[in-house]
């Protein structure tokens, strides 16, 4: 609840401005006087960079009175309100001719905040207004770039009642006496003075003021001569500072003060004695400080008058007794007490007993335990509001002679039963009078009972939502028709189904409904009757909506809809009535449709003309884009159209929308050029997205001009030519023009984007090389967070100016052409997180400083780099992701390994890495994918590798933005805002770099990224000379879904506690020295798609074919001699098995026979063809010529193509190991 006084404060001040706040037209009358239409016109170029004065017109005869942000005088038509609210733009600020506004000599308000003005033309300030507005009485400069001279220039204007000067630039020394020259203001009752490194010294004079603001000013002590003085103070801000204590020297004597904020300061002391001095105080607020332990309340008694406390946010255990007697705490007039997120426990119920008249409890996020005694609250019987969510309760005990909450009418318990034993009935007894009751996110996994539903037939709002909660099964069918007075009803996210029972047509009195996020079926003739509902969502359902969407047609109060991801259905005969409901929030994106409906927007969109938020994304509506949507509604600010089959041009309404702020229709099949009018058309846009079509041609370059424009999405595309530099200059913070055709050089692109923080080139055309510049001259952009240039045809080597973009955390600029050594400047970029060069040419060793100290994916894969794993990592404890596969990087695995203790994909394959497997590795144990193949490792597999996890990682794609919600006041349309940022994914498809890895399962090569790489976990020694036996503590990764160590030499038998991997999809053990019988426990593995033990000395009976193993043929068994099955056609009778022994010898002879025969042929082979080739090139000079130019232009190629690099590896990949 707010502070009394200051609400009633606020509404005196609104009594004489509540228009202006509000206003966006004028009064109606006769015009207003032309010589203050004028000069309103000659403030219009300071104040317009937005274009929010769009209807001061300047034709003759024009009303200024019905002007945006005008109040006039009824009467005498002249100006009484001025309101310029943040509509000026200037980067450093500039300077305001005052006289500006003498025309206007019955001026009573000037707002002018978020102007940026810096201060007044020479002889042209504020002193000059004081001699002609004698009536103004509000003045509000706040949020621009003044400094405290300005205070001088206000003496003069003695009317003045109400001065706000917060968030601007003052120094606190340039004027000390200013505050003194304010002193002749004796009219001055509101000071608002927040954030401008002020100290109270100076503020005695004002002692007329009521209302004094001075939080967030660094304030270390508050001085008695500076305030003491103000006797007529009623409230008092404090916030934010940098208090310590306030000693008895320093005691407050403001005997009128009645609200008094002390939040966020560093109070550590655990008295309150300096409140002895306030006897009038009926508002503390200590909240966010460093009280701990026993907090001793004796000035607290004395506070007679007290109506609210706040004591949340610190470390308090108890409120300790008075020393004289042990007296309890006793504030009889304490209507509201906050103990938010501190530690006490369940005793604070009984040191609370003496504050009868108690009638707000807030005691959530502390460490209340176990069952909670009902008759502990019995004191309480005043209570109204109860909030304890966040604490760890498992029951509430309710007996006989509890008298009960009588008066309580809201209860929040979000958070607090986590076990699920509490019965909902104990609930229900414990709460019985309530009409609000919220358990949000519990453990509660019941069905929800009909006697619930009688014993509340008083509740007027039920939230029931979270999947934690655990509800089941259907919604019962008694009991919903005795809750007449129920207003709203919230059981989204739990695990309901069924149909809707009839009886929930008798909620009339109901204003919210959500039941999305469950498996409800259906139609919804049963909400027919809810006539005063508001809000409904339904979304992610099952539900059967016709296409009229008639059941919501007789709604006439409905102003949020939201059904995404239901079925929609043909009807049996066709509706035409238009809807009762002016709907302000739409979404109906993902309807579920058969092919024979139409893919049409819903008829009933066309009688809308409210509408402030659409989304109809992914539904394959077909035609034009609806331009109609954007005229009719001329409120509207986020249109939402991806995913559709939209076709043709990018039409445009026929007049400027000043509204719209996001407009995503990516994902559709649009075309041709984006026209310059978009600019003008929608001045105020904050988001575009585009991508995903098929437009063409140049940007617009007006793009860079529109000054709210933020983030911009053209990506996959086919625009051409170059990116226009307006766009790179403007106040753009992401930019996306990801994979469409444009050109040229890419560094004056990227050295000019001083503003923007996201850029993304990749998948274009831009080539040569990234030019040197003058590093000690030039100056680089600061916001510049993440780069993409990757897939282009950039060459040379990599640019060493990147490294002093101090600013870069992530950096891709893989799959170009670029060699040399990674340049050492990279050791600069201290706050790169993301650092891709894969598949370029680089060549030589990462350099040994390079160890960024928050860096977590590397991918350096697919290039020619050498020497030992980089020592640069040594110190990457926050590396999650590193790849170095396809290099020629030599030695050993480095001990120091298990030092990157975040590390989850670890990928050296292709390398000459040798030596054995490092027991270190058992240590990482975030490791979820390891790919150690093709490399020359030896020795055996450590056996500690069973104790890995392998847990599938966290989020590596790293997304944030969302779309803000609009500028729309009301209950149910700022519930509808939260249920669609809960509902929907509204990231901005901007500000991420994808990461992808490959790794070889299922026999083939994959590619995974997104939630798949998050949930991918695997193993891969194979092409080794791995020994030993396969250890059977690998059957312990129990959540490991490929495994392959094939083609090394591991003897011994397959560990039957393989059979223990139930979520492995793929095992390969082919090519080593296996011996014994194949495990018949494997048939257990349920998932496994891919399985071969082929090329051992396997023997015995393959697994019988049921279940996965039905499913494999003979090659998963090849090459084991001694196998047998019907499936190999072989029988396992022992009278035909032969002899082990003989075999073995006759199959040894054998393969020795066919290596030496073919190691001679190849050799004689090989020494005819080089001899007929030299003797053939010594003869004929013209094909000696053709052949060494041949050679040279192979070497070229080869060296410096990406295409060679890339064949090289992958040729390389896939050679057999043996």
């Amino acid at each position: 609840m707010m502070m009394e006084l200051k609400w009633l404060w606020f509404i005196r001040i609104a009594v004489v401005t509540m228009s202006v706040l509000l206003v966006v037209e004028g009064t109606p009358g006769n015009a207003c006087l032309e010589p203050e239409r004028n000069a309103l016109l000659q403030l219009k170029p300071f104040f317009n960079h937005y274009n929010d004065l769009y209807n001061w017109d300047e034709v003759t005869g024009s009303d200024c009175c019905q002007w945006k942000g005008i109040e006039c005088n009824t009467t005498t038509k002249r100006l009484i309100g001025l309101s310029l609210d943040s509509t000026s733009y200037w980067d450093k600020g500039w300077y305001l001719n005052a006289s500006l506004f003498l025309p206007f000599v019955e001026l009573k308000s000037l707002y002018l905040p978020g102007n940026a003005i810096a201060g007044c033309i020479q002889n042209e300030g504020f002193a000059k207004l004081s001699s002609v507005l004698d009536n103004l009485e509000i003045l509000d400069l706040s949020g621009n770039h003044l400094n405290d001279s300005i205070i001088l220039s206000f003496s003069g204007l003695s009317s003045l009642r109400y001065l706000n000067l917060a968030f601007n630039q003052f120094s606190g020394s340039s004027h000390p006496k200013g505050f003194q020259w304010l002193s002749r203001l004796v009219n001055m009752e509101t000071l608002d003075l927040r954030k401008l490194l002020l100290h109270t010294q100076g503020l005695n004079d004002l002692t007329n003021l009521e209302y004094l603001d001075l939080s967030r000013n660094r304030i270390e002590d508050v001085s008695n001569q500076g305030l003491n003085n103000l006797t007529n103070l009623k409230y008092l801000d404090l916030s934010s500072n940098n208090i310590e204590s306030l000693s008895s020297q320093d005691e407050l004597m403001l005997t009128s003060l009645k609200e008094l904020d002390l939040s966020d300061n560093l109070f550590r002391n655990n008295t309150l004695s300096f409140l002895e001095g306030l006897p009038s105080l009926q508002f503390l607020s200590m909240s966010e400080n460093r009280l701990q332990g026993s907090l001793d309340i004796k000035a607290l008694s004395n506070m007679t008058n007290l109506k609210e406390l706040n004591l949340g946010w610190n470390k308090i255990e108890s409120l300790q007794p008075l020393k004289d007697g042990g007296r309890k705490l006793k504030l009889t007039h304490l209507e509201e007490l906050n103990l938010d997120d501190n530690l006490f426990n369940n005793s604070v119920f009984t040191s609370l007993n003496g504050c009868s008249n108690l009638k707000s409890l807030s005691i959530s996020n502390n460490i209340l335990k176990g069952s909670l005694e009902m008759k502990d609250l019995d004191a309480f019987s005043n209570l109204r509001e109860l909030e304890m969510s966040g604490n760890q309760l498992n029951d509430i005990v309710v007996h006989k002679e509890t008298k009960g909450l009588k008066k309580l009418e809201v209860v929040h318990l979000d958070g607090v039963f986590t076990n699920g034993s509490i019965p909902l009935q104990n609930l229900v007894e414990a709460f019985s009078s309530v009409k609000t009751i919220s358990l949000q996110g519990n453990h509660l996994n019941t069905s929800m009972p009909a006697q619930v539903l009688n014993v509340w037939s008083n509740v007027e709002k039920m939230v029931l939502d979270d999947s934690r909660c655990g509800l089941i099964g259907s919604l019962p069918d008694q009991g919903w028709c005795d809750l007449r007075n129920l207003e709203v009803l919230d059981v989204s996210s739990n695990a309901l189904e069924g149909m809707l029972p009839p009886c929930i047509s008798n909620l009339t009195s109901l204003h919210e409904l959500d039941l999305s996020d469950n498996r409800f079926i259906g139609n919804l003739t049963h909400l027919a009757n809810l006539t005063t509902i508001r809000l409904i969502s339904l979304s992610r359902n099952h539900f059967q909506i016709p296409m009229s969407y008639v059941p919501f047609a007789n709604f006439p109060n409905l102003k949020v809809l939201l059904i995404d991801g239901n079925k929609m259905e043909m009807e049996p005969f066709f509706h035409t009535s238009i809807p009762k409901f002016q709907l302000k929030i739409l979404s109906l994106s993902k309807l579920i449709t058969s092919q024979d409906l139409s893919h049409e927007i819903p008829a009933f969109l066309y009688y809308q003309y409210d509408l402030r938020f659409v989304d109809l994304s992914c539904n394959n509506f077909s035609g034009t884009i609806p331009v109609w949507l954007l005229e009719n509604n001329r409120k509207l600010e986020y249109l939402i159209l991806r995913g559709n089959s939209f076709s043709g041009p990018l039409s445009l309404p026929s007049a400027p929308n000043f509204k719209i702020s996001l407009m995503d229709i990516s994902d559709n099949k649009l075309q041709g050029q984006i026209s310059a009018d978009m600019c003008s058309t929608f001045p105020r846009l904050w988001r575009l997205f585009l991508s995903k079509n098929l437009f063409e041609g140049n940007i617009p370059p007006c793009l860079g001009g529109m000054k709210f424009l933020l983030n911009v999405d053209l990506s996959n595309n086919q625009f051409s030519g170059r990116v226009p530099e307006e766009l790179i200059k403007s106040s753009l913070a992401f930019l996306r023009l990801s994979n469409n055709n444009f050109s040229g050089s890419v560094a004056p692109v990227v050295l000019k984007a001083n503003k923007l923080s996201g850029l993304y080139l990749d998948g274009n055309n831009f080539s040569g090389e990234m030019t040197n510049v003058d590093v000690s001259t030039f100056e680089f952009p600061t916001a510049l967070w993440e780069v993409d240039l990757s897939n282009n045809k950039l060459s040379g080597e990599l640019p060493r100016w990147i490294g002093y973009m101090l600013t870069l955390g992530r950096l891709a600029l893989s799959n170009n052409l670029f060699e040399g050594s990674i340049p050492v400047e990279f050791c600069n970029l201290n706050n790169l997180a993301v650092l891709d060069l894969s598949k370029n040419n680089l060549s030589g060793s990462i350099p040994p400083c390079f160890s960024p100290p928050e860096i977590k994916i590397v991918h350096l894969h697919e290039n020619r780099l050498s020497g030992p794993l980089p020592l640069a990592f040594y110190n990457s404890s926050s590396l999650v992701t590193l790849d170095l596969r396809g290099n020629n990087l030599s030695g050993s695995i480095p001990e120091w390994i298990d030092r990157l203790s975040s590390l989850s994909v670890l990928l050296l394959k292709a390398n000459r890495l040798q030596g054995g497997i490092p027991v270190q590795l058992c240590n990482l144990y975030s490791l979820s994918i390891i790919d150690l193949s093709q490399n020359m490792f030896s020795g055996p597999i450590p056996s500690c590798l069973g104790n890995l996890t392998l847990l599938s990682k966290e989020k590596k794609t790293q997304k944030f933005g969302t779309y803000a919600a609009f500028s729309e006041e009301g209950g149910s349309t700022i519930f509808g805002v939260n249920k669609i940022r809960r509902g929907i994914n509204f990231f901005d498809p901007l500000s991420q770099i994808d990461e992808w890895i490959e790794f070889t399962t299922k026999s083939g090569y994959y590619s995974y990224g997104g939630d798949i790489l998050n949930n991918m976990t695997g193993i891969d020694f194979s092409c080794n000379k791995l020994t030993g036996q396969i250890p059977s503590e690998l059957g312990n990764l129990s959540q490991i879904y490929s495994l392959n160590l094939s083609h090394n030499n591991l003897i011994g038998v397959i560990p039957s506690s393989l059979s223990k991997l139930k979520q492995l999809e793929s095992l390969d053990l082919s090519y080593n020295d296996l011996t014994g019988e194949i495990p018949n426990q494997l048939v257990e593995l349920k998932f496994l798609e891919v399985f071969s033990v082929a090329h051992n000395n396997l023997s015995g009976s393959i697994p019988e074919p049921k279940a996965q193993f039905g499913t494999f043929d003979e090659r998963s068994y090849e090459g084991n001699p001694f196998l047998c099955g019907p499936m190999l056609h072989k029988s396992c009778s022992k009278t035909d098995s032969p002899s082990t022994v003989s075999t073995a010898s006759n199959e040894e002879e054998d393969s020795l026979l066919d290596i030496y025969v073919f190691r001679v042929s190849f050799l004689v082979s090989y020494a005819v063809m080089l001899v007929t080739t030299l003797v053939v090139l010594y003869i004929n000079p013209y094909w000696r010529r053709v052949w060494f130019s041949l050679i040279d232009k192979c070497i070229t190629t080869c060296r410096y193509s990406t295409v060679g690099n890339f064949l090289g590896y992958y040729i390389f990949r896939l050679r057999r190991c043996v």
